[in-house]
């Protein structure tokens, strides 16, 4: 999943300062799962701006509203009906789903209330671990599981660096070493001898250098 933080309120507040009328749009569904966007996240954050706004003695009107997802157009041209109603939306949704509300929504400005951070596992409640780069040439079969890029801090293809001590990381003691966790699950599988390969350094050209990548399934189109 794509995980996001909230920005700084006060961030925030200076990007919306021009608009008086504004819709704090939410999004179900990623965000909602790592608790930065979903309906509670964008009712607390309204709420907050709202608070502010009146201290400050400011005349807006702020509003609140969550999609299921920002970034499928069925469920965004929910809006259609309501946008005439604000100057500008702040958006909870990562970065894919602000472009794609600004990209149906030409005239009025999508502002970002999250950064968007990585694509992650929910480890457990309240944490969040990256784990995929999302590279677009998968080889976990290879590395057991465990990719390399992703978790190894100096993103070692063909072995571990040899610093690593009681399969600890070297870079960052506080997580394992991805390369102790690739042998150790290979070796369960009777598979060490997967690392017997020389893998090239990655083609970065699947995963950018071309421009915006997409993925086309015509089994799926109407």
């Amino acid at each position: 999943m794509i995980t996001a933080e909230q920005k700084p309120i006060d961030e925030i507040r200076k990007m919306i300062a021009p608009y008086k009328r504004i819709l704090v749009l939410g999004c179900a569904s990623c965000v909602a799962e790592c608790a930065a966007g979903g309906e509670k996240e964008t009712a607390m954050l309204a709420s907050t701006l709202r608070m502010a706004a009146r201290m400050n003695q400011e005349d807006v009107v702020i509003q609140e509203k969550t999609l299921e997802r920002q970034c499928v157009k069925d469920f965004v041209i929910l809006l259609d009906d309501i946008l005439d109603n604000y100057d500008a939306i702040l958006s909870l949704g990562c970065g894919a789903g602000v472009q794609a509300v600004a990209d149906m929504y030409e005239d009025i400005p999508v502002i970002p209330a999250l950064n968007t951070e990585f694509i992650g596992e929910t480890k457990d409640q309240g944490l969040w671990v990256e784990n995929c780069l999302g590279c677009g040439d998968c080889m976990l079969y290879y590395f057991g599981g465990v990719c390399p890029l992703a978790r190894c801090s100096k993103h070692l293809l063909n072995g571990p660096c040899g610093g690593s001590k009681d399969g600890r990381c070297e870079v960052n003691p506080d997580i394992p070493c991805a390369w102790q966790l690739i042998i150790d699950r290979l070796s369960r599988f009777n598979a060490l001898d997967r690392l017997e390969e020389i893998y090239p350094p990655k083609d970065w050209s699947k995963k950018q250098g071309k421009g915006p990548r997409k993925i086309i399934r015509e089994d799926q189109q109407k």
